[in-house]
Formats: C-alpha cells, structure tokens, sequence
C-alpha cells in the first residue's frame, strides 16, 4: 500500500487592510511564519507508527493552485489541515475521493466537525491518532474501513509507547526548525485554547530517554538542528523537566518552547533552561488587564491570578538570559478600546524581547465557541476562513468590531516600530553585558532573527 501524508501550511488573513499591508510588519506573522513551516509533527508521528513494507512519502500543501504537485499514484492520503485552511483540505479531499483513492482526515478541526468533515473524506480520526492508526491501516487494506475512528471512552495514548517520528521523510533544506513533543495537554483550561487540551483532558509527559532520542535522530539529518518543542505547556511536570533539561544539556542544540509564566517562580528551572539551551519561551499573557484576565482560565481562574507578578516574571526570565515572546490575544470581553494603549504600555515596561499580539478567535470546539455562539455574537457560525488569528468572526463586549479591527492594525503598527523594536533589544543585550554574558546575547538576538 502506499500511503501520502498531506499537511495544510502557510498563513492566511481575510482583514483586507492586514492583506493590503502585506503582512510585513515584523512581529505580526514572524512567529506565524515560523509555525506555518514545521513539519506536522502528527503526520510524521503517524508515519513512524505505520506497519513496515508500506511506501510513505510525506507533503506539504500551502496553495490550492499547487495542488497538481501532489501525487496521484497513492493508495490512500491522510490530510492534516488548521481549521483556516480546512475549505482547502476538503478540496483536495474531494479531489483524491473522485480519483477512487480513499482519503482519511484527522486533527483538532475532525476531531470537533467530524460529520462535516465525513462529507469529503472516506474516514476521519477522532482525537489521538497513535490509538487507531495502525488498524485503520489494517482496515483500509482489508476493504473493511469504517467512517469513523476514536480512542474507546476514558482511554489516552501512552507516551511512554510513543513511536519515533519519520523525520526521515523531511526534504532537510526546507526546514531550519524542527519539532518535538515533549508532553501533551495542559493544566489549565481557557476558553479560548484550540490545542492538544481538546484531545485529552490529561497532562502526560514523554520519557526523558525518548525525547533524547529523537533529537539525537534529527541531529543524524541536520547538523545544527534547531528544536522547537510542540507542547502546549512545557514544565508543568517540575521534577520531569529538570531531569530532562539535565539530560538535554549535553546534546548542545538550541530550543524554543511554549510555557506559563509560572516558571519565573523556579530559578533553578531557569537556570537548567538556558544551560540546556533555551533560546526564547513565548508565554500566554493574554491580557495586561485584570478586566481581560478575569474569566478566561476556567478551572481556577488561574491567569488573572498571576496579573501583579507579570513584569517582574518577564525580568527574572529574560535576566537569565532567555528572551520571551509575550502573547496578548485582543478582543476579549473584559476589554475596552483602552487595552491598545495598555498592551502597548506593558511592553514598554516590561522590555519584551518579542510581543505576539492577536484577535480572539472563536475555533470550533472550544468553550469560547460554544458561548458566542450561545450568546448569538458569533458574525457567521461557520466562518472557518476567518480562524487565522488576525480576523475578527465575533461582536465584542466592549467594543464595537471596526473598533477591535483598527484598534489592532494601529496596535501592531506601534509595536512592530523598528526603533522601539529596537530599543527593547538593546536593553536585553544591556542586561546581558551586566551580567558577562556577551556571546550568550549574541547568539540570542541572531537565533531571534
């Protein structure tokens, strides 16, 4: 059997002034593009748990009008898609199925639309993957495929049995970042979050043996690979992580990773970190407004919790050495048209190395979806164009939407200023030399580009 593994990428806006601007200005899709060239890590996790003597090829799709690069002589495609691009995936879904080659869909948009999306596939995958794979393989083979494939009721996928990635598969000049999983899930919940969360409600971590593993894989193929580490949370497990970033140090690669900002509290973790070699954490801000904050984690109302500790949080990060990419999403109900100047302050305050601003965005499947939907302020309930993160599909609280729209532009014109850009970097590296460590800020600015 042969088998094709398609992913989505590219980065897509449907706000015309954002597109008439060309998306150019640095900081408002730096941190997109780079998500938007990882390889899927699903797909090729897949691929490596794929029964031997099957022919896989590996294939990234960004543009519909590149669609006659895909190959035609497959006995099955699995097609992996963002929800922006999901119109596009169904496309080429449609395309294969017409062609008599069955195709299978998985990933966060299935696992939320499945009947939608069983209207242009043969099969969809709902939630981990890792547990029905290998049979619906068996199953395709055998003429025997059913519709739908999920996990039994209470059943998660043990990472210790994480099979390793196909990165073989990787044309390696088309990557300079490369992903690895490290844990799964989180233990917060917001409700705006469209991550591994809606797949598993439980925090689990990989074995530091198998992490160290893989990269030891990937450095087989890249001679000075740089890691980006796909989890939702890192170091939500402290005593795991610390044993990990031990073990980590000595492979000597650079990393970038996702956290909370709970990890200023640990100095000791700190100092692992950039001795294993962090480069940059980007942490989940959210807001720099109690208003804005409040409501948005919905266990314990976590993040509004951690408000007054923020700036020092981000100096005791970035005095380590590690730069920070705060994440502020705009648009949220406890905001008014007042946040712009806010966001903008806290920046400036804080020393940010990076800032990563977006519109809130309603995903399918997410609590934030079910309640504007709920609430009737959603502007069109199946607008899946609109969840790039730059466009507004929802009436604000506080605000009205041409208000939120330009309000944002305005805000990322700021931000993105390359002299106050600038003067945030030379504080960084100030803070460095303080401390001697002038390579190390070097290195920093150049890795951040």
């Amino acid at each position: 059997m042969k088998i094709a593994f398609i992913a989505m990428s590219g980065i897509r806006a449907e706000n015309e002034k954002l597109v008439a601007a060309g998306l150019t200005m640095p900081g408002v899709v730096e941190r997109s593009k780079v998500v938007a060239s990882l390889p899927s890590l699903s797909q090729l996790t897949l691929a490596g748990m794929t029964p031997e003597q099957r022919a896989l090829s590996y294939h990234e799709i960004d543009d519909l009008k590149k669609a006659d690069d895909l190959p035609m002589d497959v006995d099955l495609v699995a097609i992996s898609s963002l929800t922006a691009q999901i119109d596009d995936a169904y496309q080429i879904a449609d395309r294969y199925r017409a062609a008599g080659i069955i195709v299978v869909m998985g990933g966060l948009h299935v696992s939320a639309l499945p009947e939608e999306v069983l209207q242009h596939c043969d099969a969809a995958i709902i939630g981990e993957g890792e547990m029905t794979w290998p049979q619906l393989v068996q199953d395709a083979e055998a003429g025997a495929l059913e519709r739908i494939y999920r996990p039994p009721a209470g059943e998660y996928f043990d990472l210790r049995n994480a099979p390793m990635p196909r990165f073989d598969l990787l044309a390696p000049r088309a990557y300079n970042r490369i992903t690895v999983q490290t844990s799964r899930g989180c233990p917060h919940r917001c409700d705006f979050c469209a991550s591994s969360i809606l797949l598993t409600p439980h925090y689990r971590v990989k074995p530091v043996e198998k992490v160290i593993a893989e990269i030891r894989q990937i450095k087989t193929i890249w001679d000075k690979p740089f890691i980006e580490f796909a989890d939702d949370n890192s170091f939500a497990a402290r005593p795991h992580y610390k044993a990990l970033l031990r073990a980590l140090k000595h492979e000597r690669v650079k990393w970038f990773t996702e956290a909370d900002i709970s990890i200023a509290n640990d100095l000791e973790l700190l100092d692992l970190m950039r001795e294993a070699g962090c480069r940059q954490v980007l942490v989940g801000l959210e807001s720099p407004t109690g208003g804005g904050l409040d409501g948005v984690e919905l266990k314990r109302n976590w993040k509004l919790k951690q408000l007054p500790d923020y700036e020092a949080a981000v100096r005791r990060i970035q005095s380590r050495g590690i730069t920070v990419n705060g994440c502020f999403i705009l648009g949220l109900d406890g905001h008014t048209p007042a946040v712009f100047d806010e966001v903008y302050r806290f920046v400036e305050q804080s020393g940010l190395f990076d800032v990563q601003v977006t519109v809130l965005t309603p995903f399918p499947g997410t609590p934030l979806y079910e309640r504007l939907r709920t609430e009737g302020r959603l502007l069109d309930e199946r607008a899946w164009r609109k969840c790039t993160l730059f466009d507004v599909n929802f009436e604000p609280a506080q605000m009205s939407v041409e208000e939120l729209e330009g309000g944002f532009l305005q805000l990322v014109q700021r931000l993105y200023d390359p002299d106050f850009t600038d003067a945030r970097r030379r504080r960084f590296i100030e803070m460095c030399h303080a401390r001697d460590d002038e390579d190390w800020s070097a290195a920093l600015v150049r890795d951040a580009g």
